[in-house]
């Protein structure tokens, strides 16, 4: 496993009407075949009609998804599952300074491992401890609702 960084479209750098357009046929397509579970062929506007680019359809279904981001002015960015991430990545993910990140990391946090004497952070733990903090916050909020109930502020 090597430190693999994924790849990034800002916001705007793709036209959101040519991403809209290219969702609706992707998404008309994938309807229509929505029992096939088989590849999904794709005529490039290119005026070859005899080539096909074949995808496998959880492929289509996920640039199904990207161009949704891209369509709606967000940017996207993919990430192997199994990507190591330097620590400035990690807390670039996180928006957080890299010190809070190596906080995170030494109290145990956050899983991570040494390569020599720099820290590598699993992409998968990132996102376990992202869904962690969600539960969390979703968990104080919970409370704070409650109390408030009880105390009669609703």
């Amino acid at each position: 496993m090597g430190t693999v960084t994924g790849k990034k479209i800002e916001p705007g750098v793709v036209d959101a009407k040519d991403a809209e357009r290219a969702l609706r046929r992707i998404n008309d397509y994938l309807s229509r075949t929505a029992q096939s579970d088989g590849d999904i062929q794709v005529h490039l506007e290119t005026g070859a009609t005899d080539e096909a680019l074949v995808l496998p359809r959880p492929v289509a279904e996920m640039f199904a998804s990207i161009l949704a981001a891209l369509a709606h002015g967000q940017g996207v960015q993919i990430m192997p599952v199994d990507a190591e991430l330097t620590t400035q990545q990690a807390a670039d993910l996180l928006n957080v300074s890299r010190p809070y990140l190596i906080g995170l990391l030494e109290s145990g946090e956050i899983p991570f491992r040494l390569v020599g004497r720099h820290r590598r952070i699993r992409f998968a733990d990132l996102r376990q401890y992202l869904r962690q903090e969600e539960a969390r916050r979703k968990d104080a909020a919970d409370e704070l609702m409650e109390l408030d109930q009880e105390l009669g502020l609703l």
